[in-house]
């Protein structure tokens, strides 16, 4: 199982199991925070705790992901769709740069054109360590 936590510690999300690739985005959110992420549906495989501030980009019609931050330190914890599937279950998205590094560190990245293409592109880094260390 990883945990990431905030920096002040008050919000955390766990994800259990092989979180798998993660990756890396460049949509205008993604950039400005440099978030890693892993992927699973809220309280399944991923659950948060503790207080959040959420945000929704305003102006963008219809919203489609709220983005949740601790609201004492504002760390970025993870994004969750505002759409259901059919079956009910809800996509998430946790920051791994939360969890700790050498927990994460050897998970490969996919990097994700969230600005033009909406495509996997090909780069360079390998796994998570390449971007951090």
């Amino acid at each position: 199982m990883l945990i990431g936590t905030c920096h002040c510690g008050r919000a955390c999300w766990t994800l259990s199991g092989d979180p798998g690739a993660v990756t890396a985005c460049n949509c205008t959110l993604c950039r400005r925070y440099g978030a890693l992420w892993a992927y699973d549906y809220e309280n399944e495989r991923i659950r948060l705790e503790g207080p959040t501030t959420v945000y929704q980009r305003e102006g963008e019609t219809p919203a489609e992901i709220e983005t949740h931050f601790c609201p004492t330190c504002g760390c970025l914890l993870c994004w969750r769709d505002l759409s259901t599937t059919a079956d009910g279950r809800r996509r998430m998205a946790v920051n791994v740069r939360l969890a700790p590094a050498d927990a994460v560190a050897h998970l490969p990245v996919h990097h994700f054109d969230g600005f033009a293409s909406f495509r996997t592109v090909p780069r360079d880094a390998a796994c998570v360590s390449d971007m951090w260390f």
